[in-house]
């Protein structure tokens, strides 16, 4: 029997709703006992938590590793050292690789890669079609055999309606998930920011919120018809909510996401034109940004994610027109997500009910929950601990991160994957 111990924790769960001091005991990987007292050390390693969080470790979709294609920009084992360092136990994966991940040959290669290299858990996704060109589905049911836990086409909108709905139709008789990226394609097309006076005084081209909200309200129209299970990868609009919510109300299998980056930045911190910032969708207005914080409070939204996306140097060092979208945060996710809990607009069992709990929901997971029997992957950090971020200590293979320079809060001590230990801060 391989016994671990956590005392004096204070316990974060975020299925409970609770933030309490206690122990919690982890027994051949998996979550044996918890409570309040005394803790039963008897033939069982002993870790003294001094009264940092332990939570479920996050569970973060929509991560991008560039394996295979553009391994210069990320690996499995760089993404996986991040997420260790960040606190997340479990990623998955997106298919814009070069190839696309839309053959269970690809996926099967990426499996072994991450097996291989990754010191957390990855699941993949794969294609909704091929080539993500939304002109001919993929193979959902040979894809799902070979491990694709939800099928994307990333930031390419199937603009054919008849295809997603014949790919809606196809994934509901399999019971697999969509994941979407709602927005209005011929709106957005070429968009660097988001349209108001800010855009309008720096030049940029940018696109209104109303797309977002266009693109969702065809998507759950599409939803009444196939009765598809359907993930939203991106609401980061205020206009784009009240759809959200009546199309949950109607019983319809729709949940949301958000990007961290989204909730923690507006369009002001674009400045003058700091690619770092250049994400997409691209940054809104501070109004929308509290409007989505408040969405996550109340549970409208249902995850949070870092939507890691590397970008190398030459991708980032162009007029902000011409720079790729994208920014990593596997490491910055859990500092980032802290802001708001220091502002006091979010505690910290709503913060791992969105980045832990509601994603491992979703995907039909044990893990994201401090519950008896589930997988001990937790996540051990002091949520006070101050520090200033020099994006080269990042451990991903592209730094491009908004954070650089920003005092932040929050700091990961350690991290484990089945009870094992897969990143001590040194």
């Amino acid at each position: 029997m391989n016994a671990v111990v956590f005392t004096n924790a204070r316990l974060i769960d975020p299925e409970a709703g609770t933030d309490s001091t206690g122990w919690l005991q982890v027994v051949d990987g998996r979550i044996a006992e918890r409570d309040i007292g005394d803790a039963p050390v008897q033939n069982a390693q002993v870790i003294d938590c001094g009264g940092q969080c332990l939570a479920p470790g996050i569970v973060d979709i929509g991560v991008k590793v560039c394996e295979p294609g553009e391994r210069h920009k990320e690996s499995y084992k760089s993404a996986g050292l991040a997420a260790a360092a960040g606190g997340v136990t479990t990623i998955v994966t997106r298919p814009d690789t070069l190839p696309a991940v839309d053959t269970p040959e690809t996926l099967e290669f990426a499996t072994r890669r991450a097996q291989a290299d990754a010191p957390v858990n990855v699941l993949p996704m794969a294609a909704l079609t091929k080539g993500r060109e939304g002109r001919e589905m993929t193979e959902i049911g040979f894809l799902q055999d070979a491990g694709a836990v939800a099928f994307t086409d990333c930031d390419h909108v199937v603009t054919n309606t008849k295809v997603f709905s014949r790919a809606l139709t196809y994934a509901k008789s399999c019971g697999a998930l969509v994941i979407a990226h709602p927005q209005e394609p011929g709106l957005s097309a070429g968009a660097a920011a988001t349209s108001g006076k800010f855009a309008a005084l720096r030049g940029l081209p940018a696109v209104s919120p109303m797309a977002e909200r266009m693109g969702l309200d065809r998507d759950i129209a599409l939803l009444e018809m196939t009765g598809a299970a359907y993930h939203a990868d991106q609401i980061t609009t205020a206009r784009a909510l009240p759809a959200l919510e009546r199309a949950k109300r109607n019983g319809l299998d729709i949940t949301a996401g958000t990007s961290i980056h989204h909730l923690t930045l507006n369009e002001l911190d674009v400045a003058d034109y700091r690619t770092f910032f250049k994400v997409k969708p691209p940054l809104r207005s501070e109004a929308d940004r509290q409007a989505v914080i408040e969405a996550v409070r109340t549970g409208l939204i249902d995850t949070i994610s870092s939507m890691h996306t590397p970008q190398d140097e030459e991708s980032k060092r162009l007029p902000f027109e011409e720079a790729a979208s994208g920014a990593v945060a596997l490491e910055t996710l859990l500092p980032a997500a802290l802001r708001l809990y220091h502002a006091e607009q979010v505690d910290l069992q709503t913060l791992f009910r969105a980045m832990a709990l509601n994603p491992a929901k979703r995907l039909g997971l044990d893990c994201g929950r401090l519950s008896v029997g589930a997988p001990a992957d937790l996540v051990l950090f002091d949520p006070d601990a101050p520090f200033v971020l020099d994006r080269f200590t990042l451990k991903s293979k592209s730094q491009n991160t908004p954070f650089d320079g920003q005092r932040m809060q929050g700091k990961v001590s350690a991290t484990f994957v089945a009870g094992q230990d897969v990143y001590r801060r040194p």
